[in-house]
């Protein structure tokens, strides 16, 4: 099988000037990009003519998602690759460049023979990896998961898993107070596949417990597990102050308020958050019904929910959105946002040499948005334009 996401075509070689570049080090205000072939070639230099004039706007790397089900109109679970073509290149048009494709709780089999397909994909190159969140999660923590096919998180069964997964597994979800979770957090580590703790009723000290095993990801911090309470801190305390685990939050303004994003951020530090989607089919789409594995979610005004017990159901959250939450609500810096939307997940999935940053010999992956509120304009992936290059205009000799 061979499947690919189409772009435009673009020169093979090309720089862009005068934009301001979110580069590791800081921000450098109307500096110059150059691109060979699908990497960064240099950065800095006079402006050349023919160059692109990127003059009032940014340039951020493309966005990295390690948690994300679906989007226009498609979905990962469904085990159809024309589905997951259509759902990658959705979350693509909004800055994604780096996808790890997450399934949703399901008969074992089932999931098996998702992971065979997402797999292909991976190979081919439009994913990076799998996601299995469910079905080893609590019955009390369920959320958008169907109750009657959750299962214990047997380490032969997560294996299963993963071995269908044909070394493209990257991070399962478990609740590790059932049993069997701590020994699976072991294996998982072991086989350097990331264990996240998630969609869990545990408490402080079982989840201090995950992470001394090797647990290294908090699933979607706050949702789905415990709150905080004062003689009972819960998971949530545990995962934020372990500087060994990286926490996923949900920036849509629905999954979580600004202050408890704040929170989250003056605990654990840029560093240590992970932005996420946790999107679902009707990302990049309208209101509607759309399926989420076996189960029916209903979109209304943008936030989706169970048909059947009203649960939140994932989110219709693009990173774009997420990427401009955060600086225009949340105050973050632009470096902040950015170590958090590419940096911190390119780390986490052994990506780091080749994206989450803009550096010379990393893929030619970017992201342009205005300069003012942020919005995106324009998206190259490995050195192609995939929208919006037609906009800028040459420099002309002077």
């Amino acid at each position: 099988m061979t499947a690919r996401i189409q772009s435009a075509a673009s020169p093979r070689g090309t720089a862009l000037s005068g934009a301001r570049l979110v580069l590791p080090g800081g921000v450098v205000d109307g500096d110059r990009l150059s691109v060979e072939g699908t990497r960064i070639a240099g950065l800095g230099g006079a402006t050349e003519p023919g160059d692109l004039d990127l003059t009032g706007y940014t340039v951020v790397p493309g966005f990295v998602d390690l948690h994300v089900h679906g989007g226009g109109g498609a979905s990962y679970a469904s085990g159809i690759a024309e589905e997951a073509l259509r759902a990658a290149r959705t979350h693509l048009e909004h800055g994604t460049t780096t996808t790890v494709a997450s399934t949703v709780t399901g008969e074992i089999d089932d999931l098996a023979r998702q992971a065979h397909v997402l797999s292909e994909l991976v190979e081919d190159g439009v994913l990076a990896g799998i996601h299995f969140e469910g079905p080893f999660i609590s019955h009390h923590r369920c959320g958008a998961h169907r109750p009657d096919l959750l299962r214990d998180p047997d380490p032969a069964l997560v294996r299963k898993l993963v071995d269908a997964a044909r070394g493209h597994a990257r991070m399962v979800t478990l609740a590790p107070e059932l049993p069997g979770g701590l020994d699976s957090v072991r294996m998982l580590a072991d086989l350097g596949v990331i264990a996240a703790v998630g969609h869990t009723d545990s408490d402080y000290a079982k989840t201090l417990e995950a992470i001394d095993a090797g647990a290294t990801v908090a699933t979607h911090l706050f949702n789905a597990m415990p709150g905080i309470a004062h003689r009972a801190p819960g998971p949530i305390v545990a995962l934020l102050e372990d500087e060994r685990v990286t926490v996923e939050l949900i920036n849509d303004g629905v999954h979580l308020h600004p202050s408890v994003l704040d929170l989250a951020y003056t605990t654990a530090g840029a560093s240590r958050v992970a932005l996420i989607t946790d999107a679902m089919g009707a990302a990049g789409m309208g209101d509607g019904l759309y399926p989420l594995g076996p189960l029916q979610v209903e979109v209304k005004d943008g936030v989706a929910r169970l048909v059947e017990g009203g649960a939140i159901a994932g989110s219709t959250l693009t990173l774009d959105v997420a990427f401009k939450r955060a600086v225009t609500v949340n105050g973050l810096t632009l470096g902040q946002a950015v170590e958090s939307l590419c940096a911190v997940p390119a780390r986490l999935l052994g990506l780091a040499d080749t994206v989450g940053s803009l550096e010379p010999g990393k893929n030619a992956d970017l992201v342009v948005v205005d300069s003012t509120g942020y919005d995106l304009v324009a998206v190259m992936r490995r050195g192609e334009w995939i929208l919006g290059g037609e906009r800028f205009s040459p420099v002309k000799p002077a």
